[in-house]
């Protein structure tokens, strides 16, 4: 048995050795095609070759980070498979930076350094291909650690310390920014879980609770799910399509009520004509949030594609712009093959890293279903909507994770009851009397294969025993998996809290100093 074990252990480890040595491969090829084809766009200076290969590296790791938190939720309720997430995902974030990405940028991220300060055009690029490398391989090392970070604050930390570094003040860097980005960490995430979790109690109350499920659920879902049409089209129409079209608020929201309208009665004519299928139970329930969810999960990436491209592609273009005019702009035109390197990379670094992730935000924090991953998801696109008109720094990194653990709190705070209380207890004396049982028949099996003579008897008994022992083990093992699951649905994952948060609180501090090292490096070697 021993050896049967190793040898199982032994191919999992080849086959996973396997799978890292392809994704590596899969990386250093699509580094190394940026690396050539944009070695001579500058002739004689190969230095935007580098920067763009950085730009690559880093538009991956956003891909391995980000975008988790749009489809996560999706994937932990089992709305979408990891495959069709990532399907979804990567066609609509490369459609949200292609399409809406926009055609100019802003080449100091979020103003929060003055451009006037660098004194010569070289320590701008230096300092920027410096905040790249520092950004992306800070998403490297997070990604790596099972930690969703803002990516956006890893390249304003990357352009802080790359620009203190180059300038050599600290004057240079706008600190009234700064601490309005300080302040997302703690806005985001409570302005995320607090509308979340209220979305997700009023379905209770509203749909769970209620002694006929199913009439409650014909009548409230096709409200909610309008609730969701009215966010996503607002949303998409201030976030996803600013590039394209400046629309104001009042006619955001007013396509966004249109919307919501067209939503309201299509669902319920569905609903009408299914209603047969329909039942009281939980998962029939259930699943009338699944294709909203598939939507949420492919506009939200959409809108992502369209804003956080520019974490990769906009020093990047800066950087273009300052080798081509040898001058500083505070605005850049983005290059069609700078914006194509931006959504590729953020697509492949999604489909080789992005799982790992996914299933982070997805299980590893809270167990979800698709009404709590519809009440994220939904919570994500209204907070924005509101922190944006109020003018309250935000991170939609941090909105869905505070999503996360808000709908997770709120369960931990309804299923403490005594119900669930006595429910764990009778799943541990299952448990145990099991363990007892199984502990008492391998004692007779090792007190049977000890025995110098065997009888007939003896050696039919061993089987027979051999047989228990194998069905108490399998018992035992789903009895402890069924206990797990048990617990899971009553304690947010706290260890997994303090990881994620400790990682917010250090990204802009972090990103910073590794990209000021990085600027010095690089001056070294130039000058």
């Amino acid at each position: 048995m021993e050896i049967n074990t190793f040898e199982k252990i032994n191919k999992k480890v080849i086959k996973k050795n396997q799978k890292d040595f392809l994704r590596l491969g899969l990386s250093l090829i699509f580094m190394a095609l940026v690396l050539i084809t944009t070695w001579n766009k500058i002739p004689g200076n190969p230095f935007l070759a580098i920067a763009a290969l950085f730009g690559a590296y880093m538009a991956m790791n956003i891909g391995a980070n980000d975008v988790a938190n749009n489809v996560g939720p999706a994937v932990g309720s089992k709305a979408l498979t990891m495959f069709g997430a990532i399907l979804i995902a990567a066609f609509f974030e490369s459609a949200g930076a292609l399409i809406a990405g926009g055609n100019v940028t802003g080449t100091i991220k979020k103003g929060i350094i003055d451009p006037t300060a660098f004194s010569h055009p070289e320590y701008f690029v230096w300092a920027m291909t410096a905040a790249l490398l520092a950004a992306a391989l800070w998403l490297n090392l997070a990604t790596w650690l099972k930690a969703p970070v803002s990516t956006t604050h890893s390249i304003v930390g990357g352009v802080m310390g790359g620009g203190i570094a180059a300038a050599g003040s600290f004057a240079i860097v706008s600190w009234g920014t700064m601490g309005k980005i300080a302040a997302s960490w703690v806005i985001s995430p409570i302005l995320g879980g607090l509308i979340a979790a209220g979305f997700l109690y009023a379905i209770k109350k509203s749909i769970i609770f209620k002694k006929n499920t199913k009439e409650a659920a014909l009548k409230m879902v096709p409200i909610y799910v309008a609730v969701m049409g009215w966010a996503f089209v607002t949303y998409v129409v201030l976030k996803g399509l600013k590039h394209m079209i400046k629309l104001g608020f009042p006619t955001a929201t007013g396509l966004g009520v249109v919307g919501a309208v067209i939503i309201y009665l299509f669902t319920k004519k569905v609903l009408a004509h299914s209603s047969a299928k329909i039942t009281n139970e939980r998962e029939s329930i259930n699943s009338l949030f699944t294709i909203p969810l598939i939507f949420a999960a492919a506009l939200l990436s959409f809108a992502h594609g369209a804003n956080d491209v520019a974490n990769a592609v906009g020093p990047l273009a800066g950087i273009y712009d300052a080798l081509s005019n040898a001058t500083i702009s505070t605005k850049a035109s983005i290059p069609l093959w700078v914006m194509v390197i931006g959504a590729l990379g953020i697509s492949l670094g999604l489909a080789l890293y992005g799982p790992k992730l996914i299933k982070t935000v997805g299980s590893e924090i809270t167990e979800l279903d698709q009404v709590r991953a519809f009440s994220i998801a939904l919570a994500a696109a209204i907070t924005v909507i509101i922190a944006s008109q109020l003018g309250l720094p935000v991170s939609s990194t941090h909105i869905a994770l505070g999503g996360v653990f808000g709908v997770g709190f709120l369960r931990e705070w309804i299923d403490r009851t005594q119900r669930l209380e006595h429910r764990i207890k009778e799943e541990k004396d299952k448990l145990e009397e099991l363990q007892k049982r199984h502990q008492a028949l391998q004692n007779e099996l090792d007190v049977l294969e000890n025995k110098e003579v065997k009888t007939q008897q003896d050696y039919e008994r061993i089987v027979e025993l051999f047989e228990l022992v194998n069905e108490y083990e399998k018992s035992i093992k789903k009895g402890s998996k069924s206990l797990k699951n048990i617990a899971k649905t009553k304690y947010v994952q706290r260890n997994a809290i303090k990881k994620i948060v400790a990682a917010w609180i250090i990204t802009v501090p972090a990103a910073a100093l590794v990209s000021a090292i990085i600027f010095y490096i690089i001056k070294g070697i130039m000058l």
